[in-house]
Formats: structure tokens, C-alpha cells, sequence
């Protein structure tokens, strides 16, 4: 599964360390590794707080999208078509390849995965127990209750 290498771990912490990671995560989702061009938009049309990558227990996660028989996710796949992705970037993942951070929302206490829920459910088919996650949220507040309760209470934060 190795992608466009502008999209790498190692990419977004360097945003990161520039104050950059709205423009890597908008160019990210806007890309062929991505192909969410939606929320890249939506992104865009006002600015948010953001931190990250950091690394994140996969069990604080929240996965939105899946296979539609699940009957519950918000965004649903075809079974088929996620598996089959879902399985070839574990075996990736397993001849390792580091895929790009996550992106989640941090709402009502909740860490929702906006992208990456295929990255997320090869890592935990992996048997990883941690996945790298850049964060947003809409408020300065918000991401400062993030940073000191919940994940790395040393992470830099910072708004685009």
C-alpha cells in the first residue's frame, strides 16, 4: 500500500514541526492515498485547532466507516471492497509499511476518525495497539482539554 511519499509519517511531522498540518492534511485527503476530497473542503471552509501526530491508544478510536452489514457506521463500504483494501494494506502494514497518520475529530470527548478507517482497522488486524493520529477540533478549549486529559499532554498544538 505505499503511497504518494509526500504523504508519509515522517511528512506530517515535518508540517508539524512548520505549522503546517492543515495544508498537509487538506492536500492528504485531496489526494489519490486519500481520496476525500470532501472533507479536504470542508476542512477548508473555516479554520480549526489541530496536534499531532500523536500517538494514540487504537482503542480510544472511533471508527466511522465500514463494511455495510455492520448496520451502524456512518459512512458505510461494500463488505467486499473493504476487506479487500482492508487486507491488502495489512499485509503492507506487516511488510512494513508506516501509513499516514489518521485524522480524528475530537467531539464530546470522542476521538472520531474523520479518515484512515481502512488504515485503522489493518492496524488493529495488525495487532498493533497504537496508530499515529493528527487531531482538529473548533475550539482552542477543546484542544487544550485533548492535550491535558486525554493524549500526550506535551504535544504542540496549533490552529490553520
Amino acid at each position: 500500500m505505499p503511497g504518494d511519499r509526500r504523504f508519509s509519517l515522517a511528512s506530517a511531522f515535518a508540517a508539524a514541526r512548520s505549522d503546517q498540518v492543515a495544508g498537509w492534511v487538506g492536500e492528504f485527503l485531496a489526494s489519490r492515498g486519500s481520496d476525500n476530497a470532501i472533507l479536504a473542503a470542508a476542512l477548508a471552509q473555516r479554520p480549526h485547532f489541530w496536534t499531532g501526530p500523536l500517538q494514540v491508544p487504537v482503542e480510544e478510536l472511533v471508527r466511522l466507516a465500514g463494511p455495510d452489514d455492520e448496520g451502524d457506521v456512518l459512512c458505510p463500504v461494500e463488505p467486499e471492497e473493504w476487506e479487500d483494501d482492508v487486507e491488502a494494506m495489512e499485509d503492507s502494514i506487516e511488510e512494513g509499511w508506516e501509513p499516514p497518520p489518521l485524522l480524528a475529530e475530537y467531539e464530546d470527548d470522542q476521538l472520531l476518525l474523520q479518515d484512515g478507517n481502512h488504515r485503522y482497522e489493518a492496524l488493529l488486524r495488525a495487532g498493533e495497539s497504537h496508530a499515529w493520529v493528527i487531531v482538529y477540533c473548533d475550539d482552542p478549549a477543546t484542544l487544550e482539554r485533548l492535550r491535558l486529559t486525554r493524549v500526550c499532554p506535551d504535544a504542540p498544538a496549533g490552529t490553520q
